[in-house]
């Protein structure tokens, strides 16, 4: 894999959870701004990169490793963007859009919060790695389907 697509790859997974973060603090959008970051970011990234035609998946290690990045940096971006919101909301507007994160982000200390972001990273880049996984199948398949389209069409010409 080259540095460049590497550092793409990297810029684009902290721009979609930084998005996500945002997208998080959002009442009725956020629960479903979450479960796409924590299952779809690969997919997303990786059919867009596909289609500008800057990445090609060359075997199925190489989409997991690139799944798994995907969804580690993703998920600490996004660690790095909601979690300010969330307790700026809480301690200046005493308001909060999920109870739960909301009373961990106040009564937790650093280093519990900073350990459950590492473990939530760890799990977005298995769920990811997956994904990645299952994108580079689909998009083998929809090639070859598109290769015997193809020789049929030639072969009626």
């Amino acid at each position: 894999m080259d540095i460049s697509l590497l550092k793409l790859i990297l810029f684009i997974s902290i721009f979609i959870g930084g998005l996500a973060g945002i997208l998080t603090a959002i009442p009725y959008i956020g629960e479903l701004a979450f479960w796409i970051l924590l299952c779809l970011s690969a997919v997303i990234e990786m059919l867009f990169l596909i289609r500008a035609g800057v990445l090609e998946l060359e075997s199925v290690q190489e989409s997991v490793t690139i799944g798994a990045i995907i969804g580690f940096v993703s998920f600490m971006a996004f660690c790095a963007v909601y979690v300010p919101i969330v307790v700026i909301l809480l301690k200046l507007f005493k308001y909060y859009t999920n109870y739960g994160v909301a009373v961990m982000l106040g009564a937790a200390n650093f280093w519990i919060i900073l350990l459950l972001a590492l473990f939530m990273a760890v799990l977005s880049a298995t769920i990811n790695a997956f994904t990645g996984f299952l994108t580079y199948y689909i998009n083998e398949f929809v090639k070859t389907l598109q290769k015997n389209e193809q020789r049929r069409n030639n072969q009626f010409k």
